[in-house]
Formats: C-alpha cells, structure tokens, sequence
C-alpha cells in the first residue's frame, strides 16, 4: 500500500508540494503551475540548466494524486545555510545568480532567491525548486532582490566584515537577516563600500521608508536593468572576502600530540575497520578538515564531515572542491547543540538528527573528552545518542593523561572521576556491543569498533 506524506518544507507553495512516497521524493505541480513548468521544459532553459550542473534533474512519472504533472527528482542529502562554510554560502549564492541570468536568456525568471533551494551534490551547489521559475514580466523589478539580499548578501557581508559565525542568525528567522539589523551590525566603513552601501545599506533604509504606505510603489524596471542589477550583485558577492581566522582546530592536524608512526598505525586500524563493516552513509563528528573521513571515500556514497570549526569545514570545502570530491560534504556542526527543527510549526526545516537517522556509521575521533569533560556529558547519554543515529560506532577513547584532556583541565577542577576507560566501555556496552578494540601505540589513545545491539 503507498503511504503519502506531504513535506510540510513546502507547504506555503501554491503551485507545487513536495510528498514522500514510499521513501521517494516527489515534486506534485498543480494547475496553477502548468503554464511556467511547460516553458520551463519546452523553452531549453531546463536542458541547459541541467547539462551545466545548476539545476536538480528530474523524471515524470504517472500521476498517484490529483495534480496537473508529478515529477522525481535525484536524490540528494538535505542541508541548510546555517550548516555551511563561508565558501559554500559564497557559492550557492553565485549559483542563484547564474541560473537568473541564464533564465532571463529564454524570457523567464526566478520567482524565488531562497538559499534552502540550493543543495550540495557530487561537491558542488546545485538548485533542487524546479518550479521557481517563472515567465518573465517586462518593467517589473526582481521580485526575488529582497530575499536573495537577505538569505545571501547580508549573511555573507556580515560573515567578512563582523564575524564568521554570524550565519547563525538564519536560525532565527527562516527568512534570512533581516537588512536592517544587518545594517545596523556592519561596520561604518561598509558605508563607502558602494556595493554594500547599495544592496544592503540603501535598501533596508528605502525598505523602512516605504513599508508603512499604503500606496503602490510602481518601478519601471526594463529588462537590461535587471540584467545590470544580476551582473552587480554578481560583483558584489565576488568582492565579499572571507578573513582570515585564528582558529585552534584549523591547525588541528600539526598540532596533534602523534607521532609519525602512531599516526600512521591510527589509519592503519581505521582502513582494517573500513573492511569489517557497512560504510555507504557516514557521519563524522570532529571530521576538521576531513584527514580520516577520506579513509572511507572509496566505500562511501556519501560522508558528512561535520565539525564546529568555521576555518576547519572551510579548508575542507576547499579540498572538496580542488580535487572534485564528489562523495564528501563538510558541515558546520556543533554536536552539542545541533540544527533543530525550525519555522512553522517546527516543521518547515528538519532537525539534524532527523536527517541523518539513516546513517549506518558514525566516526566520533577524538571527541569524547570535549564531549565528556568539555560539555560535561555523561557516557551513557553519549552512547545513547549515537545509537538512535546508527548501526555501527568507531570511537576514539583519550584517557586523562593524554596532553589534550589535561589542556581542557587545566582552567577548572577535575570532578570528572568517572572519566576512566572501563567506565566508557561499561556505559557503551548498554547500548553497543564492542567489537574490536585497539591501542594506538606510543599514545594514551584506544580506537573502538561498536555495532548497536
């Protein structure tokens, strides 16, 4: 029997909603999206979208509700701003711009600049809203200038010019930052930045000026004018520069307390875990710049490298990019506070957690004493988090003598004595059985293998 769920993600859509079916994503286009869906197919717009990788590609298939088209779209992994690097940000925002100048080419436009419609497929930001595109009205301005202002402009220029963690005002509000406040947190400087002047400052005060009439606003906007405004808002994120970040775990991979030998006996029992177990959808929490989830790029169909460092996800993103990567996708993610379920309802935007339920491994290297002693989490609820999540474990035990977990210690008191190794196994075994264990040598560090009972 087919089970239909509608994604409540695209719920405010009035041509067109996301449903799951049988674990298959469909897109459903409805009367009111016929006209802009067939131009979209019939003009060569969708061809050339698709042939240069901008846009999500998709099957039609036979129609299982009552609605004008049904098509399946390819299958990617679902991520939001908020967990990206500066670059992608940077990119899935030169992206936007690119499919609106290619769309003006064959008379249509992007009704919508929203930031969630770009995704990261096989290493690179690719637009997944089939049905954004619309026929282009001649002397209108474009409609999506604010949002793609709010989920892209701002939250870069905030990301150089203030701080790099300020993407995490998208959390709260789904809409992107607001150019007011943008304006109000951006230095006094980016006044005579004329781009930044124009597309942030400028407009949030016309914004203000204008949102209490009642009358209507009408511009004239022609169609070279709207190709001048793509072409300096193109400028504009180009010329928007990350800064350089003094980043403890940027540098995390030559500061490391291994030797030459021990690392390489780390990898060594890592690539034998490899061959012992299920490795198609791996989550790496503490990945940094992704040094040990490259050991399973060759099994995995796909690895989300997460970690909380922006310098470090970042300089994974690069890699991802310079060696065309296609199975790795670095995420900016703090495991202690993950991306929860926001918008209407909590519903419009998943959890991390609840993203990543069908993940069959998880690699957790080096993260249990800033779970455990850093955060102060118990063992128990460590290990069980980590098996809602999966099947199978690779942990990494440091003990306290180990020169990292005494820095952590150094500034407070030692109450944490149950931090030993038999107390990690015995909290572990309640929810996992352990397979394998192995000391790396001349290290206070053990490597475990776990599978979820």
């Amino acid at each position: 029997m087919e089970t239909i769920i509608n994604q409540t993600s695209s719920f405010k859509d009035r041509t067109a909603q996301v449903v799951i079916n049988n674990d298959d994503i469909y897109r459903i286009i409805y009367e009111t999206g016929a006209d802009d869906y067939e131009m979209l197919m019939n003009s060569g717009l969708y061809e050339e979208l698709v042939q240069k990788g901008y846009l999500i590609s998709h099957q039609e298939t036979e129609n299982f509700t009552d609605c004008y088209k049904t098509i399946k779209p390819q299958k990617v992994f679902i991520t939001y701003p908020y967990e990206w690097c500066f670059s992608q940000l940077k990119d899935a925002a030169l992206l936007t711009l690119k499919i609106q100048q290619t769309a003006m080419k064959y008379n249509m436009s992007l009704k919508d600049a929203n930031a969630f419609n770009v995704q990261f497929f096989k290493g690179n930001p690719i637009f997944i809203d089939t049905t954004s595109f619309e026929r282009y009205k001649d002397n209108t301005v474009w409609y999506a200038y604010n949002q793609f202002c709010c989920q892209f402009a701002a939250p870069l220029a905030l990301m150089s010019k203030v701080d790099i963690g300020l993407s995490s005002l998208f959390l709260k509000d789904i809409d992107g930052i607001n150019l007011k406040l943008a304006s109000k947190l951006l230095p006094r400087r980016t006044f005579f930045d004329l781009s930044l002047f124009k597309h942030i400052h400028l407009h949030s005060f016309f914004q203000n000026q204008y949102s209490d009439t009642k009358q209507k606003i009408n511009i004239n906007f022609s169609k070279l004018q709207m190709e001048f405004l793509i072409s300096d808002l193109q400028k504009t994120i180009l010329n928007i520069k990350m800064q350089k970040q003094k980043s403890e775990w940027g540098e995390y991979y030559g500061n490391t307390n291994y030797s030459p030998d021990s690392f390489a006996e780390k990898i060594r029992i890592l690539e034998n875990y490899k061959q012992k177990i299920p490795c198609s959808r791996i989550a790496d929490f503490g990945a940094n710049s992704g040094r040990f989830s490259r050991i399973f790029k060759d099994k995995a169909e796909i690895i989300l490298a997460c970690d909380i460092d922006n310098e470090a996800v970042e300089k994974n993103y690069m890699q991802v990019k310079d060696v065309n990567e296609t199975n790795i996708l670095p995420l900016l993610v703090d495991i202690c506070n993950p991306s929860p379920a926001i918008g209407w309802a909590n519903c419009e935007r998943f959890s991390l957690f609840e993203r990543i339920k069908n993940i069959d491994t998880i690699l957790a290297l080096a993260l249990i004493h800033h779970l455990t002693i850093g955060k102060n989490l118990p063992f128990e609820k460590i290990a069980q988090t980590f098996s809602f999540l999966t099947e199978y474990l690779i942990i990494e035990f440091v003990e306290k003598n180990d020169s990292q977990v005494q820095k952590l210690l150094k500034n407070r008191e030692d109450i944490f004595f149950d931090y030993t190794q038999q107390n990690f196994e015995d909290s572990f075994k309640i929810f996992f059985e352990i397979i394998d264990r192995q000391p790396i040598t001349d290290t206070k560090r053990i490597l475990y293998l776990m599978r979820k009972k």
